[in-house]
């Protein structure tokens, strides 16, 4: 009897050890990181975590999403905005657009819709007072005027959405559980359990689901693909979008190894996903500046045959710009932002 309990046990232990080594190695914790980039970066500060970025396509304005996640972490308001950054003028500085926002304001991925008719669209995702709505602003003379709040209890934990209409999207959630320890549980046992939902422009549908934490999520210049970046499954979802009923269906998942966040897509449309190599140590850093998380930037090329030609073109220790959730990419110019850091990157690519 002795024999087999002490079996067991070394059976449990080895066990044990040997999913401890594949969520290690799934998280990217052996990773060498050798800094690189073909380019060179100037911090501009003034801002704490500078989560997502988009750049107007014609103004060459950027749009950044900023919330001081410690604060609001430590109980304290977050002091959010949404920040306007001129591209076009040298030295700029990043202006607030609502400085009248309360002060528990707490924005998340954004996304610019430009229509037709030259009305532009900004959508947030805001987590303000523990509740999760995404707020609609049009652009008017520079500034953001507030014009729908949408809210439904299948928003668990909305994390980036991209505008397909005056007053439709998609969005992402990234787990099934708001907190606790079911969301535990989804995270580490790296559990495909999160989804994309649509907003009609009256009522939130299921559009995607069985996704390993649904993150980044943009579409097409065309609209005819929606493209959803999951972190622990490490992939790039690919769907055919359907512009009239905005149904969609997968085309393919591209494994590309590493923690993925925001997307965004140049006027080409190449995609440019920011990624997290080292997925426990960004949970580290998260609790504690000190200790720094590498920033990865992938370029996505399509070829005509339909596969993707992969470049990274950014790696950093985390001593530049530590934790980088998006690259958003205009011409030769790059803007980098981190989840938690108090500045962002203006970078120039070689």
């Amino acid at each position: 009897m002795k024999k087999w309990t002490m079996l067991f046990l070394l059976m449990l232990i080895l066990l044990c050890a040997g999913w401890v080594v594949d969520l290690l190695w799934s998280a990217g914790q052996f990773k060498t990181i050798d800094s690189h980039f073909s380019g060179t970066c100037r911090p501009v500060e003034g801002i704490v975590g500078a989560e997502d970025i988009t750049i107007h396509p014609t103004t060459g304005i950027a749009y950044i999403s900023v919330c001081d996640r410690r604060a609001v972490g430590s109980g304290e308001p977050g002091n959010g905005g949404i920040f306007a950054y001129d591209m076009n003028t040298n030295g700029a500085l990043p202006i607030n657009l609502i400085p009248e926002a309360d002060p528990d304001f707490q924005p998340h991925g954004i996304s610019l819709y430009t229509g037709q008719d030259g009305q532009d669209a900004l959508f947030v995702v805001n987590h303000q007072g523990g509740n999760n709505t995404i707020e609609i602003f049009l652009l008017r003379d520079n500034r953001l005027v507030h014009q729908k709040t949408a809210a439904d209890a299948a928003l668990v934990s909305p994390n980036d959405l991209v505008g397909v209409g005056p007053e439709q999207f998609y969005v992402t959630n990234d787990h099934r559980h708001p907190g606790g320890f079911k969301r535990m549980v989804e995270e580490y046992a790296r559990q495909a359990w999160s989804n994309v939902l649509f907003y009609t422009g009256s009522e939130f549908v299921e559009a995607a689901s069985g996704l390993g934490y649904a993150n980044g999520i943009n579409v097409s210049s065309d609209g005819r693909l929606l493209y959803v970046s999951t972190t622990v499954e490490r992939a790039l979802h690919v769907y055919d979008r359907n512009p009239a009923t905005h149904e969609i269906s997968l085309m393919k998942k591209i494994d590309l190894s590493t923690g993925l966040d925001n997307i965004e897509l140049d006027t080409a449309g190449r995609l440019y996903i920011a990624a997290h190599p080292k997925l426990l140590t960004f949970v580290k850093h998260s609790k504690d500046a000190a200790l720094l998380s590498p920033s990865q930037i992938l370029s996505l090329e399509a070829r005509t045959d339909g596969s993707y030609r992969v470049e990274e073109i950014y790696l950093d220790s985390g001593a530049e710009i530590s934790g980088s959730s998006v690259a958003a990419v205009s011409g030769n110019r790059m803007l980098i932002g981190a989840v938690f850091d108090p500045k962002f990157l203006d970078c120039r690519l070689d």
